[in-house]
């Protein structure tokens, strides 16, 4: 009879911590996705394809739990293009191969391929899905999605929550616009300037609120290119998180919300008011090289208090002043990392190779795909995982042990603004410098902060630089990058390969991953070269374009196109007017000087 009840309760326990166990890893939510072409209007202005799921455009709104398991069937049904899936911002913890960007952690899944993502999100907040296949998530595969947190320590603080995405839009696809970008045509590396702001995927958004409560809005820049100033006109914002890091609660009026930065704030409406008023996002004009005069750079929509009132048109601003994010505190208080293990040194330049095209160079190497994702690599090569070489000359990989604390010392060599976006983890803003400031120096430079923001997108500021760091505590191999789509296509990448030889011990790759790289043609193991035999020999990787010819600039380059298209075009008139028929006139004057002169005149 002991023995029973010893085994009754032992059952009751198991029963118990099973429980517990579920409870804790949540649910299992899956997704069965066919992503396929549709078509959009988002702005009114103009119709064109756009990539769907399930025949739908705008894309799902995801809201997922902690904890929970999600699981994502992709069925490639584009026909034309080959796709990848990205949630934005997540750690990945365990789960790397799941990560998504092409040439880092998995092959392009080619039409007509399946594949399937499956993780464990162990971390609450504001984020975004996308394609990381070159330069396609502006043509519409981009949305939201949200963590809830049952533990949310703002959670008493708020009645409702509103999701909320601003974004840029292009009339023209991608494909064309990047064939142009990246072209000899375009040596000065101008970023084609979009059509249209949007929110929520549409313009003249209206939200309907109610006196006296307070919401929490989940802000999302899903955008391309364009940083965003937003407000709300006659209302405050407390920011409780960025990129999914709780903040102390901070005041502000207006934010600048970067291409794929993530802002929680709460709003708390008026009592007694009847009037509605304004939410404007409006692009940040100085990231663009020309302005057209027909563009609306804005994009307003309204807290609706009472939906028979009239939607007031925004005040016209002569100042756009921010809050500065870098004054943010982590509401968990974790201190600055007061030693450094291993910094990176990277500076940021834009320039022209020998096909002409504008190119964007770290540490004058432009990011080029290897022929073999990095993680593959990571995986085959043995203890040569740990010698940065096999991951090829034009990745701009470095190896980081597990533990260490890494630093970031990113200088800007540009005149241009950069958001810069980590995957696998947040990092610890430690400098941001102003405008001009030039390169970091460790003996002239700001206080650090005690406490500082975390997040995993920030900004460089023109001919300037920052620092930041983060505790390399997951392994993986994780894509470092600019996070304006022209940057990135143009080669404004870095590849941090994260405890290798722990992965080889931990990771393996699902068959379905390595079928999409079989139908790709995609080798699936050896160096960035494909190279399993001697995996220190690079022969055949991929490499970016030859250097100019000594003496050439981008300047240079425009005289010759313009040289050569005027010659093409003289000697293109020249041949026509030469294989035109004579008239009548002509033909006499030719006979009458033969005759004078000698010959034939028949």
């Amino acid at each position: 009879m002991a023995f029973a009840l010893l085994t009754g309760r032992f059952a009751l326990l198991t029963w118990a911590l099973v429980s517990l166990a579920t409870s804790i890893q949540g649910e299992t939510v899956t997704f069965d996705w066919e992503i396929g072409w549709t078509r959009g209007n988002p702005d009114g202005q103009f119709e064109r394809p756009v990539i769907g799921i399930n025949g739908q455009w705008p894309l799902p709104l995801l809201n997922i739990t902690k904890g929970d398991r999600v699981v994502v069937n992709l069925d490639n049904q584009l026909g034309n293009e080959s796709t990848s899936l990205h949630f934005h911002g997540l750690y990945q913890n365990g789960t790397a191969s799941m990560d998504g960007p092409v040439g880092v952690t998995q092959c392009d899944v080619p039409p007509g391929s399946k594949f399937t993502l499956n993780f464990t999100i162990a971390q609450p907040g504001t984020y975004w899905y996308h394609s990381h296949t070159r330069g396609q998530y502006p043509d519409g595969f981009r949305q939201q999605f949200v963590v809830h947190d049952p533990e949310n320590p703002y959670s008493g603080q708020y009645d409702e929550e509103l999701p909320l995405t601003v974004s840029d839009w292009y009339h023209d696809e991608m494909p064309g616009l990047l064939a142009s970008f990246m072209s000899y045509g375009n040596p000065t590396g101008a970023e084609p300037v979009p059509d249209a702001a949007l929110m929520n995927d549409t313009q003249n958004l209206t939200i309907p609120v109610q006196p006296g409560k307070t919401y929490f809005f989940r802000l999302s820049n899903i955008g391309a290119f364009a940083s965003q100033y937003f407000w709300i006109e006659g209302h405050t914002m407390s920011i409780i998180e960025v990129d999914g890091v709780y903040t102390e609660p901070a005041e502000a009026d207006m934010i600048y919300v970067t291409a794929a930065q993530r802002y929680g704030f709460l709003v708390t409406m008026k009592t007694g008011s009847s009037a509605n008023f304004a939410i404007v996002s409006s692009m940040d004009t100085d990231l663009f090289d020309t302005l057209p005069s027909t563009l609306n750079t804005n994009v307003t929509g309204w807290l609706m208090y009472d939906d028979t009132a009239s939607k007031p048109e925004p005040a016209l601003l002569d100042v756009l002043e921010p809050f500065d994010d870098f004054t943010l505190k982590p509401q968990d208080g974790l201190e600055l990392y007061d030693h450094v293990d291993y910094s990176i040194n990277l500076d940021v330049k834009m320039g022209n190779l020998g096909d002409g095209a504008n190119y964007a160079f770290f540490n004058e190497i432009t990011y080029t795909q290897p022929i073999v994702p990095a993680l593959y690599t990571a995986l085959t090569t043995g203890d040569n995982a740990s010698n940065v070489a096999v991951y090829g000359g034009y990745t701009n990989s470095f190896v980081l042990a597990k533990g260490d604390v890494v630093e970031i010392v990113l200088n800007n060599d540009d005149a241009g603004k950069h958001p810069f976006h980590v995957h696998g983890h947040v990092f610890q803003t430690v400098v941001r410098a102003d405008d001009d400031w030039g390169h970091y120096d460790s003996r002239n430079h700001s206080a650090f902060p005690a406490t500082p923001m975390r997040r995993d997108t920030l900004m460089v500021r023109p001919n300037s630089n920052f620092v930041v760091r983060f505790v390399a505590d997951n392994p993986g191999v994780w894509f470092f990058h600019c996070h304006i789509d022209w940057h990135l296509a143009s080669g404004l990448a870095a590849t941090f390969i994260e405890a290798p030889l722990e992965l080889q011990r931990t990771l393996s790759i699902p068959e379905d991953h390595l079928a999409v790289c079989r139908a790709g043609g995609v080798p699936i193991s050896g160096n960035a070269a494909g190279n399993t035999v001697d995996v220190l020999d690079l022969t055949g990787e991929n490499k970016m374009a030859q250097p100019l010819p000594a003496g050439f600039t981008a300047r240079g380059i425009v005289a010759l196109v313009f040289s050569c298209i005027s010659a093409f075009i003289g000697m293109a008139v020249i041949a026509w007017y030469g294989s035109a028929p004579l008239s009548s006139a002509e033909l006499a004057s030719a006979k009458d000087f033969i005759a004078k002169h000698g010959g034939n005149t028949g």
